[in-house]
């Protein structure tokens, strides 16, 4: 079965420099190239479930101006129904990334039309209510994510929240989450615990599962009234890390909503996520569904052949 995903998120025209070593504080350095790449937490989650054969729409906001234009056909050609892409007066959004030659990022974001995103607009409430599964972050004004989280639970539609960029959250979104996916830092934010496990049974007095992504040790799945799993992540020589963790929660999004167990569904983004640390870019690095199969079953290797960081 097609997976059915609505995604509520940010759309950001991401202006990416690539440098040997990431600038210091007042440091002024050489970089060795730019790109423009559409990018977005919301946008690149939306484009990756996309690619990994999920039915997806994208509820949001872009801007006037040139960038918004360029946002909307991206997703567009990723496969992604922008009927609930709406467009804002003013800039959109954007986010300034250094990458250096470890494949490590700095990002500075600066939401322009996403802020505009505080409540559902008219016909929202229909899209989300034709999904299986709404995806959420947190590069939208809180107001909007709440009310997304409330509309899918009126009707009975799987909530999967990424709390990027780490904050605390109010108690009642956290009721309204049916999956959190944090990463370790996230998850500290939320409870208090720097260790994985500990934060995970934490986070299981507010939500029902928790996935915390563990960078190089993989992920750890916990649920309750069961014993967690922890998944290996695939060895990759790393180029450029932006997108990875999206790239993650777009895939497992689509593998859980075709009803696969969740250690099939989390190896699975696993490798969705190799194969795009392996790319420069955020949206541009993400692997369709063929790639991603092919990885999985031997028939292609992620690791370039140029030099990079090992990310597990």
């Amino acid at each position: 079965m097609t997976a059915r995903i609505a995604v509520l998120g940010s759309c950001n025209m991401d202006l990416v420099a690539y440098v040997p070593t990431a600038p210091r504080r007042g440091e002024t350095v050489t970089g060795t190239a730019f790109r423009t790449v559409p990018g977005g937490k919301g946008m690149n989650q939306a484009i990756a479930a996309a690619r990994a054969g999920g039915d997806v729409l994208m509820i949001g906001a872009v801007g006037d101006d040139g960038f918004g234009g360029g946002l909307r056909a991206a997703l567009t050609a990723a496969g992604v129904d922008t009927a609930g892409l709406r467009t804002a007066t003013g800039p959109s959004g954007t986010a300034h990334i250094v990458v250096d030659d470890d494949g490590g990022n700095a990002i500075v974001v600066v939401p322009g039309a996403n802020g505009s995103v505080s409540a559902l607009a008219p016909g929202d409430e229909d899209l989300i209510a034709g999904a299986d599964t709404l995806l959420l972050q947190l590069e939208l004004p809180l107001d909007g994510v709440l009310a997304g989280a409330r509309t899918a639970r009126a009707h009975g539609v799987r909530t999967v929240l990424t709390p990027a960029p780490a904050r605390p959250l109010p108690a009642e979104l956290l009721r309204l989450v049916d999956l959190l996916v944090p990463n370790e830092h996230e998850a500290q934010t939320l409870t208090g615990h720097a260790d994985p496990r500990a934060a995970a049974r934490a986070l299981l007095d507010l939500v029902p599962e928790v996935v915390v992504t563990l960078g190089e040790a993989g992920s750890l799945y916990a649920a309750r009234g069961a014993e967690p799993v922890t998944v290996p992540a695939v060895p990759v020589r790393a180029v450029d890390t932006t997108a990875a963790g999206d790239t993650f929660t777009g895939a497992l999004a689509v593998a859980s909503g075709e009803g696969r167990p969740m250690p099939d569904a989390l190896a699975w983004a696993a490798a969705a996520a190799a194969l795009s640390v392996g790319r420069p870019g955020a949206s541009s690095s993400m692997p369709d569904r063929a790639e991603i199969d092919a990885f999985r079953t031997g028939a292609a290797h992620p690791v370039p052949e140029h030099e990079g960081r090992t990310v597990r």
